[in-house]
Order: structure tokens, then sequence, then C-alpha cells
């Protein structure tokens, strides 16, 4: 369970004030450290070699074959080599065309475990290399990871250089594999019901089956799902099933089998970067649906190279005006095309649930060209001579740069990514529910349990909370501005409530929510993927790690000194509770000093390597 590792503390954070053992909770810290296998600031390299020269005629037999089937190599990556490691080719249309072009540049699927029991690379049991077939840039894959991971679970991209049998084969995009050790990661166990939901049909071969995984009731015969979604799981053909008869069929009872909130997040990001490559876009596939233990399925968001719309504006119907415009709730859909998005957004609730994830998304992220393109630029100036240097790559050096400034034609159309957004912050801004008043919410505190907030513009404020381990099932406990239940005076937008759950001792999650007839707000603006924590059982303490590093001390004023165990280098990074980076600092050596004088009271993340520190500035 994810709460098995973080230590709760007194913390004086933002907006809230003097709450005894008050954090907010930050997902953002269960991404990997600075220097890892994801560090988009590095460019490394992979070395393949195949002890068969034939491996490659191997590779792509069995890719139509025996999908599953591996052959061994070795593996070098920065300096270390694996014996014996699984590859096999993955990918669809990404594999399909480079081979029918006789281009070897196809996609790697390597498993390190699959020969030896317990290799790992930094940690990790599986490499997946995707090859940007379809997106000039080699930058949409990475620029919409940054994204997603905001609001949801989402896997870590950045790019790697591929050597096979000495040769440089080409720069690829290395994507997190959405596997049990990503679980493990995100949601602190990994043994639930697992679907990879992607149609079993693949873009060439000879493979006549056909699915669809849109989540449509086909019957009482599990087989009637098999070429829709593939079970990762042991089991759970009867878990999915249940699910997909309450979309259908007892909607209003959806919320015992999936986190609503987590998919309304997924759909969101995927229609405000136009990513039409899944379940609310143009294809329905790439998503992934894992049920924790609360019993609720999680909806995984997966394959990201076609974000930005890109290789769709190819079809007659994909006008890059038209498809720049494609409708945020479904309305180009038929009737349970896609019931699981048309059931959500006709629903009030759930629609004000959406659109307030869709503004967040704007105000803080779209919105923000110059971060955008400031990013793009140093994944390129970090990547430019390598994808100089890739013979392989389906597209020029030209259309490597031209291609994020503005959509590129060739027979087909591949969106650019800063003409998206700029069209799409149009249209995103122009929606009725961006116009008409929202709530606004300020000044949350917490005194002897009773929590007091002010929102303007509001008919329903709530507070959201929940003692579950699974940051799950938030219920709604209605607050006043009546001059009753605490509330001191009637009617001054100030809205009072106990806090729920407070007298149990046990750890409550919160957010506040807003609403009027049109509208909704969050506070924090990402809940339900980030909250409010009370503990009432917090603590401060030092804190002395596996591999040796100590920080003290803790709180700290002016000064956070840190030590190791041997001289080395250690890379500092201190983050905000809301992930904003304050300070960043290498030092080599057995210890070192951080200043802190000048930075803020509060609560701080410390990433030390690969280890994180929960830390107080007084």
């Amino acid at each position: 369970m994810i709460f098995k590792q973080f230590i709760f503390y007194v913390a004086l954070l933002g907006i809230v004030n003097n709450i005894k053992g008050q954090v907010l909770y930050n997902p953002q810290t269960l991404y990997d450290a600075p220097g890892g296998v994801f560090d988009r600031s590095f460019l490394r390299s992979i070395d393949l070699v195949f002890e068969d020269p034939n491996f490659h005629n191997v590779l792509v037999n069995s890719f139509f074959n025996a999908p599953s089937y591996r052959i061994p190599a070795s593996l070098t990556y920065n300096g270390e080599t694996y014996d014996s490691v699984g590859v096999r080719y993955k990918g669809n249309s990404t594999f399909c065309l480079p081979t029918d072009q006789g281009n070897r540049k196809v996609p790697y699927n390597i498993e390190l475990n699959h020969f030896i029991d317990g290799q790992k690379l930094e940690n990790l049991k599986k490499i997946k290399l995707a090859n940007a077939w379809m997106d000039p840039t080699f930058a949409k894959e990475i620029t919409a990871a940054s994204i997603y991971r905001k609001y949801l679970p989402s896997p870590e991209v950045n790019l790697l250089r591929l050597n096979v049998q000495g040769n440089y084969l080409g720069i690829y995009v290395n994507t997190e594999s959405i596997d049990k050790q990503f679980l493990q990661k995100h949601f602190g166990e990994k043994n639930g019901v697992f679907f990879k939901c992607d149609p079993v049909q693949v873009f060439c071969g000879e493979n006549t089956a056909n699915g669809n995984p849109d989540l449509r009731w086909l019957g009482e015969d599990s087989a009637s799902y098999y070429n829709s979604y593939d079970l990762k799981s042991d089991s759970g053909w009867g878990a999915l099933m249940e699910l997909i008869e309450k979309i259908n069929f007892d909607f209003d009872n959806l919320g015992e089998v999936l986190n609503i909130d987590r998919t309304l997040w997924a759909f969101a990001v995927n229609s405000a970067i136009l990513n039409l490559d899944t379940y609310n876009g143009y294809y329905v596939h790439n998503y992934y649906l894992y049920q924790t233990e609360d019993g609720l399925f999680q909806m995984i968001p997966w394959d990201f190279d076609n974000a930005f719309a890109g290789a769709i504006l190819g079809w007659e119907f994909f006008e890059p005006e038209v498809v720049h415009n494609y409708d945020t709730y479904g309305n180009q859909y038929f009737p349970n095309e896609r019931p699981l998005l048309q059931k959500l957004l006709n629903d009030p609730l759930r629609k004000k649930q959406y659109n307030a994830h869709l503004r967040t998304i704007l105000t803080e992220t779209l919105l923000d060209t110059a971060s955008i393109r400031n990013d793009i630029n140093e994944l390129h100036n970090l990547s430019y001579s390598a994808v100089q240097s890739d013979f392989n790559k389906a597209f020029s050096m030209q259309q490597f740069s031209s291609n994020v400034e503005e959509d590129l034609w060739t027979g087909w159309g591949f969106g650019g990514i800063m003409s998206m957004v700029d069209a799409r912050n149009d249209y995103l801004a122009n929606l009725t529910a961006m116009i008409v008043p929202t709530p606004e919410i300020s000044n949350m505190s917490l005194n002897n349990g009773i929590l007091t907030v002010d929102v303007a513009l509001a008919s329903q404020v709530d507070v959201m909370a929940t003692t579950s381990n699974y940051n799950s099932k938030f219920e709604a406990f209605e607050m006043y501005d009546d001059g009753t239940n605490g509330d001191l005076i009637a009617n001054d937008n100030t809205y009072t409530a106990f806090l729920p759950y407070i007298v149990s001792g046990n750890a409550v999650k919160f957010y506040i929510r807003a609403q009027n007839s049109s509208n909704m707000s969050l506070l924090p603006e990402r809940a339900e993927y980030e909250f409010f924590i009370y503990d009432p059982n917090a603590s401060i303490e030092d804190h002395l790690y596996d591999e040796g590093i100590s920080v003290y001390p803790n709180p700290a004023s002016a000064i956070l000194n840190i030590r190791g165990t041997e001289a080395k280098k250690y890379h500092c990074e201190l983050y905000s509770m809301v992930g904003e980076k304050v300070l960043e600092q290498d030092f080599w050596g057995a210890s070192a000093s951080l200043f802190i004088s000048d930075i803020k009271a509060g609560a701080y993340i410390l990433k030390v390597n690969n280890q994180t520190f929960k830390v107080l500035k007084k």
C-alpha cells in the first residue's frame, strides 16, 4: 500500500495553516530519481549482441507465429554487461511499416530475467524500446508522458541510442513497461486482476481475428472478450465482465468496481492533448485496467506516440481544422459506441468533475506553451546528433524540427506539437464550461477538528474524505455557511465542517469540492490524484536509509546536512509538496550542506540519488 512509504509530520503548507500532521500528498515522489534509467537529461546507449547471426529473421517469424518467443542476447548499458537477456520484437504498425520496407529499425521488448532469474538493469526487469516510426520529432511520447504523470499513474519515457551487433541501429524511445513493477511502484501491490486493453489484430500479416476494447457488453461468455482484452494476471475474466456489465446496465453502482475519478483524468488528458489513439479517441486501444486491493479498476494510459494528433491528419475526415476541434464530450460517436465515456459524461456530476479536470490541464499545462516548447528544445539539443546519424529513421532532419511547430503532410498527416497545442487551447478555452462562472476556493484551515474554507460563486461545498489505505472511495460531507455546525457567520462565503473521521485515530485523506449549477472546482486542483492528509499520529524524526544516507537536523531552519557512508557523487533536489523544484545541487564526497534559510517554511521532498526524504523547513 502506498502509505507504507510515507512518514507524516507537522507542516505549514501554502494556504493551509496551523494544521498539525497535515501534508499534501505528492504522487510525483513515486517516479524515479534523477540519474536513473528514465532520466531525460542523459542520452545513454544500449548495445545488443545476438549469438545467432540470423536473429532478425527468427524474430520477424516469431512476431507473427509465436509472439511470446524470445531469443538470448548480451546487453551492455552504462558500462555493465548483462548475459542472456530475452529479446523479442513488439509493436503493431510501428513494426509492420518498417518491416514492409526492409528496414530493421523495429521496436524491441527486452526481458532481463527471462533466462536468468533475478537479473535486473538498475532494478528494471523489462525494457521496451519504441522506434518513433510515426513521430518525426521523437518528442511526442515524452512530451505527452510529462503531462500524463501530473494527473494519474503513467509510464516514464526518455530516449536511448540502440546498437545491434556493433552497428548503430538508431535512436529509440525508452518507455517504462506497464507490468508488475509499475503496479508495485504506483499502487503498493501487484497481484490484482490486470488487463492490457488492445485488440488481437495485427496491422500486417494474415491475422483475421478482430477485437475492440470499447467496454461494450458482449454477453455472458468470457470467450466473447478474448479478442479485445489481453489478460496479464492469472485470472480475472469474471471481474472484467462485472465491470463491463455495471458500465452498461448498472451505472449507479459503477463506483463499486471502477476508480471513476482516475478514469475521468485519463479521458481529460487524452482529449486535451489530442491523443486520438486511445479509448476516447479515434481508435479504441492503448490502455490498461488494473484492479487494486480495494476492488476498483484503475485506468492506466499507454503508448503516446500519436498524441498531439500525430499520424491522424491524412484521412478525409480529419482535416486539421476538424481534428483540432475534436469533440471532447464524444458527440462524434454513435450511441453506445464508447459506453464508459458516454455514461460518465451524461451524468451531470461526473461531467462537472471532468470539466474541472480539463480546466486544470488547460490552465496549468497547455497554456504554458513556453515551458512545453523549452522542454522540447532541450530534448532536441540533447538528441540532435544521434537523430542526424540515425539513417534508419523515417523522416528528414528538416521534418524533425518543423513538425514541432506545424503539421506535416507526406501523403499521411502528422500533427505538429505546438500547432496542436495552440489550436487546442483555443478550442478548450471557448468551451461553455470554461466561460461560465466557476467556484473560487481559498484560505483553507483546520483548527481543533473544524475545517473552514472560503468559497465564492458556489451553491454547494463538500469535504471529500476517506481513511482508505488505497487513496480511494472518497465520500462527500457537506460544509455549511449557515451559522450552524461550527460555522460562525451565516452567508459570509466561509464554509465550515467537522473534519470527517477525525476521531478514528487514523490518517484522514481529504480535499474540497465546490459546485454551482454549471461548474465544479477542487482543492487541490489535481484531486483525487493529490489530496490533503491529516494524521494525528504525525511525527518528525531523522531518517537513516539502507544505503547509509542520513539527513539532519529535521526540522531545519538554515542548514540541512546530508551524510553518506562513502565518497561519491550525490545529486540533491528539493521539491515543494506541489512538485515545484526549489533547489538543486551536486556534490562530491561523503557529506554536504544545503543552505535553506531563503526558502519558505513548510514541508518539502528531498531527493538524494535514488532515495526520497521528507523534510521540514522551520
